[in-house]
């Protein structure tokens, strides 16, 4: 089925369209057939026949261009792209009707409380069996950061990347394993990140990479390509990374897959570079491996308890007698209450995902990969309106047999989106152990506090680290919001809620060693050197 996803709202194509995006162009092809008529069934089928011809043709014309040392990747993606068109062009109406969703059976989520751990003896082999898969499509452009996110420094001058790479080492070398680490890049992030670890080459971790597919973004108007060239040096404006639910095919087209099901691998684990409480967890490997789940349970989803920030994530359901994953673009406007409903959807993915290789590649093999078509909408600094059809890998939970969830502590879910993330995990609410951070022991609740920071001075991470001379300590807050231009002395510490507001031509500078508990402060201070 095909979701819309833009940042205004999301509705499905027959709430919207008689025909997916073709109205705009309606005479166009009516003029193709030589005649004008009402939209007929067997027009419609006309239409999207039509347009699919015209995006294979207009492929072909950009295939010419590419470099031959790029031909037979760039031919991949196109297949794949072309798979991904044809849904979006022929799947119409809601991809889940409200009604038919029933009630978790109990056992689809299990309590993380449940898991046991393994035996010492037998940790080895079961690290042997697994390969960590980290997403590493992303740029730090959100937090005005050039290159990929995972080389922004976060904790004592280590990147997403360092961190994860000593989680890894330390596994292998505790346990005498060879856990290997794979990085799936994107076009956007493979060049800068190929330079980064080979500053890895001395450590115990073998690490692979694959890049995701390139597609062409598509013009809204006639849903072609708006690309020119194809190929290494081509406008890279004209091209996107289609989502990390492209990692099944790409990871199989990579080889990887296949090299990895002959060593014996068993279960990937995969998990964004940028949760930084995605470790690999030896109770889950154990309840997968560990007697007969290992035969039954193709596909483990993490999820955890949905907060009041978690709102937006997408939840289980059960659908058509399988697990699913539910998300925010799929729901019926009337129902979208519903699924913000702390009391009725309990739960959000984590999209940290086991899965296990032999059941993925055989799904592959057989073509029954099923995902939603996600239709993001994005407008180019141009101006032009364009489209970028996208999955998310969970939403293949689905295609698996035997898939469960669980409901793991809300320590897993560390992910850092924004530099309100950053002072989380750069502050005294963490101990970093083994590349892992750990909820400092004097922190008195489970929770993290809710931390808002003004994006006009706090967005972007130069000018975040200029506001503060040292990290507050932040052991006893509980909610923090300061909006404006605000700096931070050295060693204040911040308690309780915190509301620091500085108006617009005012500023705030908070003195060093001061202490704010429970304290709404706005205006104007300023410390001037003397």
């Amino acid at each position: 089925m095909v979701v819309y996803c833009n940042n205004t709202n999301a509705t499905n194509i027959s709430s919207r369209l008689s025909l997916p995006f073709l109205p705009r162009n309606f005479d166009r092809y009516t003029e193709v057939f030589g005649h004008q008529r009402s939209p007929s069934m067997e027009f419609k089928e006309l239409t999207k026949k039509d347009a699919q011809i015209q995006l294979a043709q207009e492929l072909q014309k950009l295939l010419v261009t590419c470099p031959q040392s790029h031909k037979n990747i760039i031919q991949k993606d196109f297949e794949g792209f072309e798979k991904l068109f044809g849904r979006f062009i022929n799947e119409s109406g809601p991809s889940v009707e409200w009604e038919k969703i029933e009630k978790l059976p109990k056992e689809a989520v299990k309590p993380y409380s449940e898991l046991t751990s393994p035996d010492k003896g037998t940790i080895k082999d079961m690290l042997d069996k697994l390969v960590v898969v980290k997403l590493n499509g992303g740029l730090g452009t959100s937090m005005g950061c050039q290159g990929p996110k995972s080389i922004i420094p976060v904790r004592s001058e280590l990147t997403f990347l360092d961190l994860t790479v000593q989680q890894i080492e330390h596994l292998n070398k505790t346990y005498g394993c060879k856990a290997p680490l794979v990085l799936m890049n994107s076009f956007n992030t493979d060049e800068d990140t190929q330079k980064v670890i080979r500053k890895y080459h001395g450590f115990q971790v073998k690490t692979h990479t694959f890049n995701q597919s390139q597609y062409p973004r598509i013009n809204k108007e006639s849903l072609m390509p708006i690309a020119k060239t194809a190929g290494k040096d081509a406008d890279l404006e004209a091209w996107y990374p289609p989502g990390h639910g492209d990692f099944y095919q790409s990871f199989k087209n990579s080889g990887l897959l296949q090299e990895f099901l002959e060593q014996g691998k068993e279960y990937v684990f995969i998990s964004n570079i940028d949760n930084l409480g995605a470790t690999v967890d030896l109770d889950i490997l154990n309840f997968l491996l560990g007697g007969a789940n290992g035969s039954t349970c193709e596909f483990l989803m993490e999820v955890t308890n949905k907060t009041r920030a978690d709102v937006k994530g997408g939840t289980l359901i059960q659908y058509e007698e399988k697990l699913r994953l539910l998300e925010i673009a799929q729901v019926p406007k009337e129902h979208v209450d519903d699924f913000k409903s702390v009391k009725t959807f309990k739960i959000f993915n984590t999209n940290n995902l086991w899965i296990k290789l032999n059941a993925m590649n055989q799904i592959l093999d057989e073509g029954i990969m099923d995902m939603e078509v996600i239709i993001n909408n994005k407008q180019l600094d141009t101006g032009l309106n364009i489209i970028q059809l996208e999955q998310a890998v969970g939403a293949a939970i689905k295609s698996f047999n035997g898939a469960v969830g669980i409901n793991v502590p809300r320590s897993r879910f560390l992910p850092v989106k924004k530099t309100d993330d950053l002072l989380l995990v750069m502050s005294n609410l963490y101990r970093l152990q083994q590349g892992t951070l750990v909820m400092s022991p004097l922190r008195m609740f489970d929770t993290t506090p809710l931390v808002k920071l003004g994006p006009n001075h706090f967005g972007r991470v130069k000018e975040f680290l200029r506001r503060f001379a040292s990290i507050p300590d932040m052991l006893e807050l509980d909610h923090l919001t300061v909006s404006g231009d605000v700096t931070f002395g050295k060693g204040v510490s911040l308690k309780g809620t915190v509301i620091i507001i500085a108006n617009h031509g005012d500023r705030i500078d908070i003195p060093p060693g001061a202490i704010l508990e429970n304290k709404i402060v706005s205006g104007n201070l300023r410390i001037l050197d003397h």
